[in-house]
């Protein structure tokens, strides 16, 4: 799924005439502002997580992916496929017949995007003769459908999750998709997952960047591998002892 880029008018908070200028050009443009003070939906609106960085629990070990720290929970596979410079274009959790993808991007300031986003998949899913539909969960409305794979039909479930300027996509599969409770630590995984958005303008919509641990990435780059597993992601965020490298391996097709 391609996030294209819009522009949008948002709100002016400042009187000053230049001030207001300059953020009327940010929004056309769709960049997002850092310095004001109120961002995303309000807090109480959220479950316990994900968190923000900012109001993010102590104590959680972690695979610190960038904009993404990934918890470390009990029988959950951390696997990656990422470029030889250690950037990651893909997130994916494991625990036994059921898979979580994870995807972040830059949000506005001053509203959710799941909505319209959730909107557009609907119609790509329906373009390539896909039927889905809402359903209500722990994070509000998400879409589900079936697609079918090389392996046969599998069922989807797309949740996203409007934080303070920052989206996560989350796509379940397999069991998970149909029951939230067949891979309850897929969903520990989801509700402790910490969002480090960073301070810098971003295009709305933007994937936020991800990225290796050093350690992982420089051995990854040494053996060409794209794929990697990290079998504990605490100790995966102190080292490459953590981690497996892998040939790429089929994968469902994603819509």
């Amino acid at each position: 799924m391609i996030f294209s880029r819009k522009s949008g008018s948002g709100r002016h908070a400042k009187d000053d005439t230049r001030a207001s200028g300059a953020r009327r050009l940010e929004e056309e443009l769709g960049l997002v502002d850092d310095e004001l003070e109120e961002t995303g939906p309000p807090k109480a609106d959220r479950p316990e997580g994900p968190y923000d960085v900012t109001e993010a629990p102590a104590g959680i070990p972690q695979l610190d992916l960038g904009a993404l720290k990934v918890p470390a929970v009990d029988d959950v596979e951390v696997r990656v496929q990422a470029d030889n410079e250690g950037k990651i274009q893909q997130i994916v959790l494991v625990h036994n017949d059921s898979a979580l993808q994870l995807g972040v991007f830059a949000a506005p300031r001053s509203e959710g995007i799941w909505d319209e986003v959730r909107a557009e998949i609907r119609k790509q899913l329906f373009t390539d003769g896909v039927a889905a539909e809402d359903a209500e969960g722990e994070w509000g409305v998400e879409l589900r459908a079936r697609v079918r794979t090389p392996d046969g039909l599998t069922d989807i479930r797309f949740v996203g999750i409007d934080g303070p300027r920052w989206l996560v996509r989350a796509v379940f599969q397999g069991p998970a998709a149909i029951d939230p409770d067949a891979a309850p630590p897929l969903l520990a995984c989801l509700r402790n997952l910490v969002v480090d958005r960073g301070h810098e303008a971003m295009p709305v919509r933007e994937p936020l960047p991800l990225h290796l641990p050093k350690e992982v990435a420089e051995a990854t780059a040494a053996d060409g591998s794209s794929e990697v597993q990290l079998k504990d992601a605490a100790n995966g965020a102190d080292g490459a002892d953590g981690a497996e490298r892998r040939k790429p391996s089929p994968r469902p097709r994603r819509k």
